[in-house]
């Protein structure tokens, strides 16, 4: 036995690997197949760490701009539905219902709560179906 190859501790360490059976050639395939998981463990925790992630305030502000474009449109579709004037039987491309002004111009209330004019040439004669 040659001592001045290996230190203490991996003498050690072979002899009980060795008395449960394993050999050097076993050794040393169990420890390239933990070093290479390691690797990837190591290359995925690098890659989730780079991962951009919004912050509240973002996510907040947006999340009151869309209740905001929500109560928008249900206020003025409420409002259209009494003071307006129904268009029957057309509807608008997403499948609104259309109504029409006082200066005889044809409109439909989008998601935002905006009023949206249309041509006669754009109006639908049959509901849109999802």
């Amino acid at each position: 036995m040659v001592l001045h190859k290996y230190n203490i501790f991996e003498i050690k360490v072979a002899a009980k690997l060795h008395s449960f059976g394993y050999t050097k050639n076993n050794i040393m395939k169990n420890s390239l197949k933990i070093s290479l998981v390691a690797a990837a463990m190591f290359t995925a925790s690098q890659t989730f760490a780079q991962e951009h992630h919004e912050p509240v305030t973002k996510k907040v502000g947006h999340a009151a701009v869309v209740v905001g474009h929500k109560t928008s449109e249900v206020a003025v579709k409420g409002t259209v539905a009494v003071t307006g004037k129904r268009y029957s039987n057309h509807w608008a491309p997403g499948g609104e219902l259309v109504y029409i002004d006082k200066h005889s111009r044809y409109y439909y209330v989008d998601k935002a709560g905006h009023y949206q004019y249309l041509k006669k040439s754009q109006l639908r004669t049959k509901p849109y179906k999802h």
